[in-house]
Protein backbone atom coordinates (compact mmCIF):
# COMPACT_ATOMS: atom_id res chain seq x y z
CA UNK A 1 0.00 0.00 0.00
CA UNK A 2 1.18 3.53 -0.78
CA UNK A 3 -0.32 6.98 -1.10
CA UNK A 4 0.21 9.99 -3.34
CA UNK A 5 -0.65 13.46 -2.08
CA UNK A 6 -0.66 16.78 -4.02
CA UNK A 7 0.94 18.73 -1.15
CA UNK A 8 3.16 21.80 -1.61
CA UNK A 9 5.16 21.09 1.58
CA UNK A 10 6.39 17.48 1.97
CA UNK A 11 7.40 17.92 5.63
CA UNK A 12 3.76 18.44 6.61
CA UNK A 13 2.91 15.06 5.14
CA UNK A 14 5.70 13.51 7.21
CA UNK A 15 4.31 15.08 10.40
CA UNK A 16 0.82 13.80 9.61
CA UNK A 17 2.17 10.29 8.98
CA UNK A 18 4.03 10.34 12.30
CA UNK A 19 0.88 11.52 14.11
CA UNK A 20 -1.31 8.80 12.61
CA UNK A 21 1.50 6.21 12.80
CA UNK A 22 1.24 5.40 9.11
CA UNK A 23 3.84 2.80 8.14
CA UNK A 24 3.37 2.78 4.37
CA UNK A 25 5.11 5.13 1.91
CA UNK A 26 3.50 8.40 0.84
CA UNK A 27 4.70 10.02 -2.39
CA UNK A 28 4.35 13.80 -2.69
CA UNK A 29 3.17 15.30 -5.99
CA UNK A 30 3.24 19.10 -5.53
CA UNK A 31 2.97 19.71 -9.28
CA UNK A 32 -0.04 17.37 -9.61
CA UNK A 33 1.74 15.46 -12.37
CA UNK A 34 -0.98 12.83 -12.05
CA UNK A 35 -3.36 15.48 -13.43
CA UNK A 36 -5.86 14.52 -10.74
CA UNK A 37 -8.91 16.79 -10.67
CA UNK A 38 -10.14 15.60 -7.27
CA UNK A 39 -9.09 13.58 -4.22
CA UNK A 40 -9.21 10.97 -2.86
CA UNK A 41 -8.74 8.52 -5.73
CA UNK A 42 -8.30 4.83 -4.93
CA UNK A 43 -6.33 2.62 -7.30
CA UNK A 44 -5.96 -1.17 -7.10
CA UNK A 45 -2.45 -2.31 -8.08
CA UNK A 46 -1.65 -6.01 -8.14
CA UNK A 47 1.45 -7.73 -6.75
CA UNK A 48 3.28 -7.21 -10.06
CA UNK A 49 2.65 -3.47 -10.29
CA UNK A 50 -0.22 -3.59 -12.78
CA UNK A 51 -3.14 -1.20 -12.26
CA UNK A 52 -6.27 -3.35 -12.10
CA UNK A 53 -8.94 -0.83 -11.17
CA UNK A 54 -9.38 2.92 -10.61
CA UNK A 55 -12.04 4.24 -8.28
CA UNK A 56 -13.33 0.94 -6.87
CA UNK A 57 -16.08 0.64 -4.28
CA UNK A 58 -14.99 -0.05 -0.72
CA UNK A 59 -16.81 -3.38 -0.66
CA UNK A 60 -14.52 -4.56 -3.47
CA UNK A 61 -11.34 -4.35 -1.39
CA UNK A 62 -11.51 -7.82 0.16
CA UNK A 63 -12.19 -9.58 -3.14
CA UNK A 64 -9.26 -7.76 -4.79
CA UNK A 65 -6.87 -8.70 -1.98
CA UNK A 66 -7.98 -12.33 -2.19
CA UNK A 67 -7.08 -12.61 -5.87
CA UNK A 68 -3.78 -13.80 -7.33
CA UNK A 69 -2.65 -12.35 -10.64
CA UNK A 70 -0.21 -13.85 -13.17
CA UNK A 71 3.27 -12.31 -13.42
CA UNK A 72 3.56 -9.27 -15.65
CA UNK A 73 6.26 -8.92 -18.28
CA UNK A 74 7.95 -5.51 -18.06
CA UNK A 75 11.11 -6.59 -19.89
CA UNK A 76 10.41 -4.26 -22.82
CA UNK A 77 10.10 -1.19 -20.57
CA UNK A 78 13.20 0.80 -19.59
CA UNK A 79 14.25 1.07 -15.97
CA UNK A 80 13.26 4.43 -14.42
CA UNK A 81 16.14 6.84 -13.95
CA UNK A 82 16.75 10.47 -13.09
CA UNK A 83 16.17 12.88 -15.99
CA UNK A 84 19.15 13.91 -18.11
CA UNK A 85 19.13 17.68 -17.67
CA UNK A 86 21.73 18.23 -20.39
CA UNK A 87 19.65 16.36 -22.94
CA UNK A 88 16.43 18.11 -21.90
CA UNK A 89 18.15 21.50 -22.12
CA UNK A 90 19.38 20.62 -25.61
CA UNK A 91 15.83 19.86 -26.70
CA UNK A 92 14.69 23.37 -25.72
CA UNK A 93 16.46 24.60 -28.85
CA UNK A 94 13.33 23.38 -30.63
CA UNK A 95 11.61 26.23 -28.75
CA UNK A 96 8.37 24.33 -28.24
CA UNK A 97 6.19 24.58 -25.14
CA UNK A 98 6.56 20.83 -24.66
CA UNK A 99 10.38 20.93 -24.63
CA UNK A 100 10.48 23.87 -22.23
CA UNK A 101 7.93 22.20 -19.92
CA UNK A 102 9.90 18.95 -19.80
CA UNK A 103 13.10 20.80 -18.93
CA UNK A 104 11.34 22.97 -16.35
CA UNK A 105 9.64 20.01 -14.68
CA UNK A 106 12.92 18.13 -14.30
CA UNK A 107 14.60 21.19 -12.79
CA UNK A 108 11.67 21.93 -10.50
CA UNK A 109 11.37 18.38 -9.19
CA UNK A 110 15.04 17.54 -8.77
CA UNK A 111 16.79 20.88 -8.64
CA UNK A 112 17.84 23.16 -5.80
CA UNK A 113 19.21 26.68 -5.61
CA UNK A 114 19.95 28.20 -9.01
CA UNK A 115 18.25 25.28 -10.78
CA UNK A 116 14.91 26.52 -9.38
CA UNK A 117 15.66 29.88 -11.01
CA UNK A 118 16.25 28.09 -14.31
CA UNK A 119 13.01 26.14 -13.89
CA UNK A 120 11.07 29.38 -13.51
CA UNK A 121 12.65 30.83 -16.66
CA UNK A 122 11.83 27.64 -18.59
CA UNK A 123 8.20 27.61 -17.42
CA UNK A 124 7.91 31.30 -18.30
CA UNK A 125 8.96 30.51 -21.86
CA UNK A 126 6.46 27.65 -22.07
CA UNK A 127 3.70 30.02 -20.89
CA UNK A 128 4.71 32.56 -23.54
CA UNK A 129 4.36 29.92 -26.25
CA UNK A 130 1.11 28.42 -24.90
CA UNK A 131 -0.52 31.06 -22.65
CA UNK A 132 -3.76 29.07 -22.34
CA UNK A 133 -2.17 25.90 -20.93
CA UNK A 134 -3.50 25.59 -17.38
CA UNK A 135 -1.05 22.96 -16.07
CA UNK A 136 1.94 25.08 -17.11
CA UNK A 137 0.60 28.06 -15.18
CA UNK A 138 -0.03 25.85 -12.15
CA UNK A 139 3.47 24.34 -12.32
CA UNK A 140 5.01 27.79 -12.61
CA UNK A 141 3.08 28.87 -9.51
CA UNK A 142 4.28 25.82 -7.58
CA UNK A 143 7.89 26.62 -8.54
CA UNK A 144 7.58 30.28 -7.50
CA UNK A 145 6.22 29.14 -4.13
CA UNK A 146 9.01 26.56 -3.81
CA UNK A 147 11.60 29.30 -4.29
CA UNK A 148 9.70 31.57 -1.89
CA UNK A 149 10.04 28.92 0.82
CA UNK A 150 13.78 28.47 0.17
CA UNK A 151 16.90 30.45 1.04
CA UNK A 152 16.88 31.76 -2.54
CA UNK A 153 13.59 33.65 -2.23
CA UNK A 154 13.11 36.68 -4.45
CA UNK A 155 10.77 39.61 -3.98
CA UNK A 156 7.18 38.87 -5.07
CA UNK A 157 7.68 35.11 -5.50
CA UNK A 158 4.56 34.41 -3.43
CA UNK A 159 2.51 37.01 -5.30
CA UNK A 160 3.55 35.52 -8.64
CA UNK A 161 2.71 32.01 -7.42
CA UNK A 162 -0.83 33.09 -6.52
CA UNK A 163 -1.18 34.93 -9.81
CA UNK A 164 -0.30 31.87 -11.91
CA UNK A 165 -2.45 29.55 -9.79
CA UNK A 166 -5.33 31.93 -10.48
CA UNK A 167 -4.63 31.98 -14.21
CA UNK A 168 -4.60 28.18 -14.24
CA UNK A 169 -7.98 28.07 -12.48
CA UNK A 170 -9.44 30.65 -14.87
CA UNK A 171 -8.49 28.32 -17.73
CA UNK A 172 -10.00 25.26 -16.02
CA UNK A 173 -12.36 26.26 -13.18
CA UNK A 174 -13.25 22.60 -12.53
CA UNK A 175 -9.72 21.70 -11.36
CA UNK A 176 -10.22 20.87 -7.68
CA UNK A 177 -6.50 20.60 -6.87
CA UNK A 178 -5.69 24.05 -8.25
CA UNK A 179 -8.64 25.61 -6.44
CA UNK A 180 -7.58 24.11 -3.11
CA UNK A 181 -4.03 25.44 -3.49
CA UNK A 182 -5.41 28.99 -3.70
CA UNK A 183 -7.95 28.45 -0.92
CA UNK A 184 -5.15 27.25 1.34
CA UNK A 185 -3.90 30.84 1.54
CA UNK A 186 -7.20 32.58 0.81
CA UNK A 187 -10.08 34.21 2.70
CA UNK A 188 -12.53 32.53 5.07
CA UNK A 189 -15.50 33.09 2.75
CA UNK A 190 -13.87 30.82 0.17
CA UNK A 191 -12.55 28.11 2.50
CA UNK A 192 -14.06 24.61 2.57
CA UNK A 193 -12.31 23.82 5.89
CA UNK A 194 -9.26 24.68 7.97
CA UNK A 195 -6.31 23.23 6.07
CA UNK A 196 -3.85 22.75 8.93
CA UNK A 197 -5.79 22.93 12.19
CA UNK A 198 -4.49 19.42 12.90
CA UNK A 199 -0.84 20.49 13.21
CA UNK A 200 -0.91 21.63 16.85
CA UNK A 201 -2.98 18.63 17.93
CA UNK A 202 -0.55 16.32 16.12
CA UNK A 203 2.43 17.84 17.90
CA UNK A 204 0.78 17.49 21.30
CA UNK A 205 -0.15 13.86 20.80
CA UNK A 206 3.25 12.93 19.33
CA UNK A 207 5.03 14.60 22.26
CA UNK A 208 2.71 12.82 24.72
CA UNK A 209 3.90 9.52 23.24
CA UNK A 210 7.48 10.49 24.09
CA UNK A 211 8.42 11.19 20.47
CA UNK A 212 9.89 14.31 18.88
CA UNK A 213 7.49 15.74 16.25
CA UNK A 214 8.89 15.96 12.73
CA UNK A 215 10.23 19.41 11.97
CA UNK A 216 8.41 21.66 9.53
CA UNK A 217 10.59 23.70 7.21
CA UNK A 218 7.70 26.11 6.61
CA UNK A 219 5.26 26.71 9.46
CA UNK A 220 1.60 27.12 8.42
CA UNK A 221 0.39 30.73 8.49
CA UNK A 222 -2.81 32.33 9.72
CA UNK A 223 -4.78 31.64 6.56
CA UNK A 224 -3.83 27.97 6.69
CA UNK A 225 -5.23 27.63 10.21
CA UNK A 226 -8.33 29.79 9.59
CA UNK A 227 -11.78 28.22 9.57
CA UNK A 228 -14.42 28.97 6.91
CA UNK A 229 -17.06 31.62 7.49
CA UNK A 230 -20.39 32.22 5.79
CA UNK A 231 -20.42 35.96 6.47
CA UNK A 232 -17.73 38.63 6.35
CA UNK A 233 -17.05 39.92 9.85
CA UNK A 234 -16.18 43.59 9.49
CA UNK A 235 -13.85 45.17 12.04
CA UNK A 236 -15.63 46.90 14.88
CA UNK A 237 -14.37 50.00 16.67
CA UNK A 238 -10.89 49.19 17.95
CA UNK A 239 -7.99 51.36 18.97
CA UNK A 240 -7.53 54.83 17.60
CA UNK A 241 -5.34 55.27 14.54
CA UNK A 242 -1.72 55.37 15.77
CA UNK A 243 -0.38 58.06 13.38
CA UNK A 244 -3.37 59.83 11.79
CA UNK A 245 -1.41 62.96 10.87
CA UNK A 246 1.52 61.07 9.39
CA UNK A 247 4.06 62.68 11.69
CA UNK A 248 6.32 59.65 12.24
CA UNK A 249 9.45 59.73 10.07
CA UNK A 250 9.33 57.38 7.09
CA UNK A 251 11.75 54.47 6.70
CA UNK A 252 13.54 56.15 3.79
CA UNK A 253 16.75 54.20 4.42
CA UNK A 254 14.81 50.98 3.77
CA UNK A 255 15.82 49.29 6.99
CA UNK A 256 12.76 47.09 6.51
CA UNK A 257 11.16 45.88 3.28
CA UNK A 258 7.45 45.10 2.97
CA UNK A 259 6.02 42.47 0.63
CA UNK A 260 2.28 42.27 -0.06
CA UNK A 261 0.35 39.34 -1.53
CA UNK A 262 -3.41 39.19 -2.10
CA UNK A 263 -5.12 35.80 -2.36
CA UNK A 264 -6.76 35.49 -4.81
CA UNK A 265 -4.68 37.76 -7.00
CA UNK A 266 -7.78 39.27 -8.60
CA UNK A 267 -11.02 39.90 -6.74
CA UNK A 268 -14.61 39.55 -7.87
CA UNK A 269 -16.66 42.57 -6.71
CA UNK A 270 -18.71 41.55 -3.70
CA UNK A 271 -16.15 38.97 -2.57
CA UNK A 272 -13.14 38.96 -0.23
CA UNK A 273 -9.37 38.36 -0.33
CA UNK A 274 -6.78 37.43 2.26
CA UNK A 275 -3.96 39.97 2.47
CA UNK A 276 -0.50 38.74 3.48
CA UNK A 277 2.06 41.40 4.46
CA UNK A 278 5.61 40.38 5.37
CA UNK A 279 8.18 42.75 6.89
CA UNK A 280 11.85 41.78 6.58
CA UNK A 281 14.84 43.59 8.10
CA UNK A 282 17.40 44.51 5.47
CA UNK A 283 20.22 42.08 6.24
CA UNK A 284 22.53 43.79 3.74
CA UNK A 285 22.83 46.73 6.13
CA UNK A 286 22.54 44.51 9.26
CA UNK A 287 19.22 46.05 10.26
CA UNK A 288 17.34 44.35 13.10
CA UNK A 289 14.29 44.72 15.32
CA UNK A 290 14.60 46.47 18.68
CA UNK A 291 12.58 44.27 21.06
CA UNK A 292 13.00 46.44 24.16
CA UNK A 293 10.22 48.83 23.15
CA UNK A 294 6.74 48.60 21.59
CA UNK A 295 5.51 45.91 19.21
CA UNK A 296 5.18 46.43 15.48
CA UNK A 297 1.71 47.83 14.69
CA UNK A 298 -0.14 47.87 11.38
CA UNK A 299 -3.08 50.08 10.41
CA UNK A 300 -5.39 49.78 7.37
CA UNK A 301 -7.55 52.59 5.98
CA UNK A 302 -10.10 50.92 3.66
CA UNK A 303 -11.64 53.17 1.00
CA UNK A 304 -15.36 54.04 1.24
CA UNK A 305 -17.51 50.95 0.76
CA UNK A 306 -14.63 48.55 1.43
CA UNK A 307 -14.33 46.54 4.65
CA UNK A 308 -11.58 44.79 6.59
CA UNK A 309 -11.95 42.17 9.30
CA UNK A 310 -9.15 43.82 11.31
CA UNK A 311 -8.04 47.42 11.01
CA UNK A 312 -5.39 47.46 13.74
CA UNK A 313 -2.93 44.57 13.97
CA UNK A 314 0.19 43.96 16.04
CA UNK A 315 3.21 41.64 15.90
CA UNK A 316 4.70 40.87 19.30
CA UNK A 317 8.41 41.39 19.94
CA UNK A 318 10.60 38.35 20.37
CA UNK A 319 12.19 37.34 23.70
CA UNK A 320 15.67 38.48 22.64
CA UNK A 321 16.83 42.07 22.92
CA UNK A 322 17.32 42.18 19.14
CA UNK A 323 16.23 39.84 16.35
CA UNK A 324 16.04 39.63 12.55
CA UNK A 325 13.03 37.40 11.90
CA UNK A 326 10.32 38.10 9.34
CA UNK A 327 7.20 39.68 10.84
CA UNK A 328 3.86 38.94 9.24
CA UNK A 329 0.34 40.28 9.42
CA UNK A 330 -2.73 38.87 7.70
CA UNK A 331 -6.20 40.31 7.37
CA UNK A 332 -9.17 40.03 5.07
CA UNK A 333 -10.49 42.63 2.69
CA UNK A 334 -14.04 42.77 1.31
CA UNK A 335 -14.85 44.59 -1.93
CA UNK A 336 -18.21 46.25 -2.53
CA UNK A 337 -20.45 45.46 -5.48
CA UNK A 338 -19.65 47.75 -8.41
CA UNK A 339 -16.09 48.45 -7.24
CA UNK A 340 -13.60 49.90 -9.72
CA UNK A 341 -11.34 47.46 -11.54
CA UNK A 342 -8.28 48.82 -9.76
CA UNK A 343 -8.25 50.17 -6.21
CA UNK A 344 -5.47 51.23 -3.84
CA UNK A 345 -6.01 50.46 -0.16
CA UNK A 346 -3.68 52.58 2.02
CA UNK A 347 -2.03 51.09 5.10
CA UNK A 348 1.10 51.61 7.16
CA UNK A 349 3.30 49.99 9.79
CA UNK A 350 5.10 51.52 12.76
CA UNK A 351 8.14 49.77 14.23
CA UNK A 352 11.42 50.16 16.08
CA UNK A 353 14.45 49.20 14.01
CA UNK A 354 18.18 49.50 14.57
CA UNK A 355 21.14 50.15 12.32
CA UNK A 356 23.89 47.52 12.43
CA UNK A 357 24.85 45.89 15.75
CA UNK A 358 25.76 48.99 17.75
CA UNK A 359 23.95 51.51 15.57
CA UNK A 360 21.16 53.94 16.32
CA UNK A 361 17.68 52.56 17.06
CA UNK A 362 14.88 54.43 15.31
CA UNK A 363 11.09 54.63 15.39
CA UNK A 364 9.88 54.54 11.80
CA UNK A 365 6.75 54.39 9.68
CA UNK A 366 6.41 52.52 6.39
CA UNK A 367 3.49 53.27 4.11
CA UNK A 368 2.15 50.16 2.40
CA UNK A 369 -0.13 50.48 -0.63
CA UNK A 370 -2.32 47.48 -1.35
CA UNK A 371 -2.94 47.44 -5.08
CA UNK A 372 -6.18 45.51 -5.62
CA UNK A 373 -7.19 44.33 -9.09
CA UNK A 374 -10.75 43.23 -9.72
CA UNK A 375 -12.29 41.05 -12.38
CA UNK A 376 -14.75 42.78 -14.71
Amino acid sequence: MLGIIPEQHPERTRLFMQWKQMDWPILVDPYNLLAATRVPITVFIDEWGVIRQIGPQMDEVESFLAQTYPPADFSSQPEPELPDLSELKQRTQQDTAQSWRAYASALGLWGEGSEIDQAIVAYQRAVQIEPEDGPTHFHLGVTYRKRYDSDHRQLEDFRKAVEHWGQALDIDPNQYIWRRRIQQYGPRLDKPYSFYDWVNEARREISARGEVPSQLRVEPGGAEFAYPSEDFQSAQAQKEEPDPRGRIFRDEAEFVTAEVTLVPARLVPGESARVHVVFRPNLDIKAHWNNEVDDLVFWVNPPPGWQVDEQFLTVANGPQVVSREDRKVEFELYSPEGASLSVTVPAYALYYVCEDIDGTCLYRRQDVSLEVRLKP
